[in-house]
């Protein structure tokens, strides 16, 4: 069944038209993703299906038994609703129905739990005018119509079979962290405002989902329960979004926006960029084709050829066409090399430092308020003014009024690093940034920069003094002419500026009109521009297209200085980063060395082990150990028959291999036992030894897949 038909959308930009001719239309239980570059009107092709916008040109149809969700890159809320009213605001009778249910419970608890607190005060001879027979009916009658209030929520959720859908609901809002339905959407964190109005439209009872840049402000948790719970409905889907991980998991069509024209590429996304390699080298083909066909026929033209017969006619014509086509545009690419700044011998080491922050000051709004308040002094208590000290004795009374967002952390930074910081929301990825930056100060320990040492910090949301300038001034205020290729050439801020795609007028367009995409690039080019030796980078890829993070991730690949990265975006942070830093719920900070889907895959492993009963290996059976999939091998250990039994006689073993044979046995388990012990140090503290450690890792590895194959080999002729 088709929900959704477009036809000939058009819609003009600030120059010229975002997109003409769309036409297009989204069946039932199909997954689509629409990509393009940064302003090429992807938000605004989804803004005008969700009749927020209306288009210049062409129609939208609608099935009437579809019903639509849509997620803005930025939702609007009223900052005096509650998360209920917000969640709930919906005009469906099946949510209204549910709504009804979970304040008519919370109403009978509540009235149930005064009813009790007010028998016991009546019993004891307190609780002032409502003590005795009075007060005892005003509680039972309030608890009556509290109980007559659920029955009949209760009558309507089994009349209409809502069970599961509430079940369903509730499931969404645990796994979001949504708990506190009564807090005010204006005292919410960006990441919570966002997981809330995420929230919505998956509980809405519709058939088709609009996601503009769904995963950002997610943890990688939250990303992947979003990955599978969209893979596994049965609702339309079509989103915006750069998370490649997520494109290849989610989507079984990509359409592209380009040129002002869309185009539609079935399959996902690994399957999108084969087709686009094969389209570009058959246009590439056509292109040397027609211009080689061109050279003979210009030659033809020069000469002057009479036009007055037909044929003459109809061949300048066709010549003119050819001239006149439109012409294939290769992709065109920019770089990041700039000029490179030495780092001295010392980096930035910090010793011991920690954070702490008052309880209940847990959302970023409130931590944002506290901060500006406290960037010098260690934090206050807001009531009586009490630093937090250090020592004996202090501790217990630390715990009692803050809570640790940071614990003693230690680590010497070396040149050439590249290290991302895991965490799930709230856990303080920005606090650890803004504290190595000098944003914000301690509470305890210190920090020694080197002094060669030049941060370039990109903040999650940049800010921009003064949109009203021209994109050209922007830069320029940074540098009129810039060095790149580590000095061997020099451009001026216009041609640098167009290597970036930022061509023609939109040099001289005020920032105001940018795209979000557009104006985290430019921000992004400026502090590039700066020539930092120590990148520290929180969320870079929100709102960038996929060719930006291709190119920016080729720049920090090479980048010779210190990398540390925050950035949800699984992909972005296997290409960039070795190591991590994991940031746990108590505040302390762990080490793994390797990608970011190994930490991931390696921590679901662990989920799983400790879920398993324990069970007792016996002779015979392998005990797989916990490690990274990429580094996982389905692999016999000593004492293990071959899975497959020969079926025909073979050679056996000479002296020599069941030497062999025999010393492979002894080997494996041995080399195994060390992998084990490897796998805790890799996730110490001490980086030192979590870097060491997983050097041996690797190592390891490597000698046991040769070992593996070769015992394999061997254990056949046994």
């Amino acid at each position: 069944m088709n929900l959704l038909s477009i036809n000939n959308l058009a819609k003009i930009g600030r120059e010229k038209p975002l997109f003409t001719g769309v036409t297009f239309g989204i069946q039932e239980g199909e997954k689509a993703a629409l990509i393009g570059r940064n302003g090429c009107g992807k938000s605004t092709l989804l803004n005008t299906i969700a009749g927020i916008l209306q288009p210049d040109e062409g129609n939208i149809t609608i099935n009437r038994e579809c019903g639509i969700s849509f997620l803005p890159q930025n939702p609007a809320y009223k900052p005096e609703d509650t998360i209920r009213d917000h969640i709930f605001k919906s005009k469906s009778p099946k949510l209204n129905v549910i709504r009804e249910y979970q304040l008519a419970c919370e109403a009978l608890a509540g009235a149930e739990g005064d009813a009790g607190a007010g028998e016991g005060d009546a019993a004891t001879g307190e609780g002032g005018t409502n003590t005795g027979e009075g007060g005892t009916s005003a509680w039972a009658g309030s608890t009556e119509k509290a109980q007559k209030a659920y029955n009949s929520a209760m009558e309507k959720m089994d009349k209409l079979q809502l069970w599961d859908y509430e079940a369903q609901i509730a499931s969404i809002l645990g796994v979001l962290g949504i708990h506190d339905m009564e807090r005010k959407m204006g005292t919410l964190s960006g990441g919570m405002i966002k997981k809330v109005a995420l929230a919505q439209v998956l509980v809405e009872d519709t058939k088709l989902l609009l996601l503009d840049e769904p995963t950002n402000h997610l943890d990688i948790s939250t990303i992947s329960w979003l990955q599978n719970y969209l893979h596994d409905m049965k609702r339309s889907l079509l989103m915006v979004t750069h998370d490649r991980w997520f494109l290849d998991a989610v989507c079984t069509n990509i359409y592209e926006l380009a040129r002002g024209k869309i185009k539609l590429y079935e399959g996902n996304y690994s399957q999108y960029l084969e087709k686009k390699e094969t389209e570009a080298e058959i246009e590439a083909n056509t292109e040397r084709r027609i211009e080689s066909v061109l050279r003979f026929e210009r030659d033809w033209l020069l000469r002057g050829p009479c036009a007055r017969g037909t044929k003459a006619k109809a061949r300048i014509q066709r010549d003119m066409q050819l001239i006149n086509r439109e012409k294939f545009a290769a992709d065109k690419g920019f770089t990041f090399e700039v000029k490179g700044r030495r780092l001295g011998g010392k980096v930035l080491e910090l010793h011991n430092i920690s954070k702490y922050y008052p309880k209940g000051f847990a959302t970023e709004h409130s931590r944002r308020v506290f901060e500006n308040q406290k960037l010098v002094a260690p934090v206050t208590n807001a009531e009586d003014g009490e630093k937090i000290t250090t020592g004996a004795g202090s501790d217990a009374a630390r715990n009692a009024r803050f809570t640790p967002v940071i614990k003693n952390f230690s680590y010497k930074f070396t040149k050439g690093e590249k290290i991302g910081i895991f965490g799930d929301n709230g856990s303080g990825k920005s606090t650890l940034l803004n504290i190595i930056t000098g944003q914000l100060a301690p509470d305890t320990g210190t920090i020694d920069t080197g002094v060669n040492t030049s941060f370039g910090y990109y903040t999650q949301n940049p800010v921009f003094k003064d949109t009203s300038l021209t994109v050209l001034e922007y830069i320029k205020e940074a540098a009129e002419r810039m060095t790149l290729n580590d000095g061997k050439k020099e451009v001026s801020a216009t041609k640098f500026l167009e290597e970036f795609g930022f061509e023609g007028k939109i040099q001289h367009s005020p920032v105001s009109t940018l795209s979000g995409g557009e104006r985290k690039k430019l921000y992004l080019v400026r502090l590039l521009l700066q020539n930092p030796n120590f990148l520290v980078l929180d969320e870079p890829t929100n709102d960038f297209d996929i060719f930006t993070m291709n190119i920016l991730e080729q720049f920090l690949m090479g980048y010779e200085g210190c990398l540390l990265l925050v950035s949800h975006d699984r992909y972005f942070m296997d290409k960039c980063a070795d190591t991590l830093f994991i940031l746990e719920d108590d505040g302390s900070i762990s080490g793994f060395v390797g990608k970011c889907s190994e930490y991931v895959e390696y921590r679901e492993e662990l989920g799983k082990a400790k879920n398993q009963q324990p069970a007792t290996a016996t002779k015979g059976e392998v005990s797989p150990s916990l490690q990274p999939a990429s580094q996982s091998y389905a692999t016999p250990s000593a004492g293990e028959a071959p899975a497959t039994p020969p079926t025909a006689p073979k050679k056996k073993l000479s002296f020599k291999e069941q030497r062999e044979f025999e010393q492979l046995d002894a080997e494996i388990p041995a080399l195994e036992a060390e992998q084990k012990a490897l796998e805790e140090k890799m996730s110490s503290s001490d980086f030192e030894t979590a870097r060491t450690a997983g050097q041996r890792y690797k190592e390891i590895s490597a000698q046991l897949e040769e070992k593996y194959a070769r015992w394999s080999e061997l254990a056949e002729l046994a």
